[in-house]
């Protein structure tokens, strides 16, 4: 399906690979169904699509760390699982290597936003500083540069103070996209993050993304199902069926 606007260009071939993936789990490790998905992209942008239930969502949070994946036995049949983004790796389950998910750095963006109700804009931004005291919420006096660049790159200063109840559905994905951003992300992995709005500002924020893409390079991984989403984002597309890749095609 054609897109109005242009993907960011891919990486050089030079480079490492964006990503290198390769997530074996079954029932054991508490999923519901079993994920056998090896993948390697070099693109800046790299989407994850197919049918619900596909192990979409379950593959981005092995990525980030959320998902448990069990060490390696030596003499186990199954194959082990390993995850690399740019050449650093963050799992490799033969050698015990897992990194925990505030050190990988992973700016994740969920489908509902996850957004606190109690804190307010600049409070949930704040969340995501890599310095915060992990046990207390973030001051509403704090004006940390960090928070204060991101509430500005995304036009939200305006309602730093409000609480996420009063605000509209752009200016929430807005706010989780901050938030992550504010983790001093080296990737950003979305799911679904524009399913829940309507068709005209689905479009507004895939341009406003993809604007933001293209000023800071960072690599995006993104879930979706929508052929829009697929289209403007895909420079590489990873078609997931019953925990398993079906495709994988490269765009320029």
């Amino acid at each position: 399906m054609p897109t109005d606007h242009p993907s960011p260009a891919p990486h050089s071939s030079a480079a490492p690979p964006v990503w290198q993936v390769a997530v074996h789990a079954d029932g054991a490790a508490g999923l519901h169904s079993a994920l056998d998905v090896v993948f390697s992209s070099p693109s800046q942008c790299t989407v994850l699509h197919g049918p619900s239930g596909a192990g979409k969502s379950l593959t981005l949070q092995a990525i980030a760390g959320l998902l448990p994946l069990k060490a390696h036995p030596a003499n186990s049949t199954s194959r082990p699982s390993r995850i690399a983004s740019q050449g650093r790796l963050l799992l490799d389950s033969a050698q015990g290597l897992c990194l925990p998910a505030r050190q990988r750095h992973m700016g994740y963006v969920f489908q509902d936003y996850a957004l606190f109700p109690h804190l307010s804009v600049r409070q949930n931004v704040a969340f995501g500083l890599p310095d915060r005291l992990h046990l207390l919420n973030p001051s509403p006096r704090l004006r940390h540069p960090q928070v204060e660049h991101w509430l500005d790159t995304l036009g939200l200063q305006d309602v730093a103070g409000q609480y996420p109840a009063t605000l509209s559905g752009g200016q929430r994905q807005r706010t989780a996209l901050a938030r992550a951003l504010c983790a001093q992300a080296r990737a950003l992995l979305l799911d679904e993050p524009f399913a829940a709005l309507d068709a005209t500002l689905r479009q507004q924020l895939r341009a406003e993304l993809l604007a933001l893409l293209d000023r800071t390079g960072i690599p995006l991984l993104l879930v979706t199902h929508d052929a829009d989403d697929l289209a403007c984002f895909g420079q590489t597309r990873v078609r997931l069926e019953h925990g398993r890749v079906q495709d994988i095609a490269h765009t320029s």
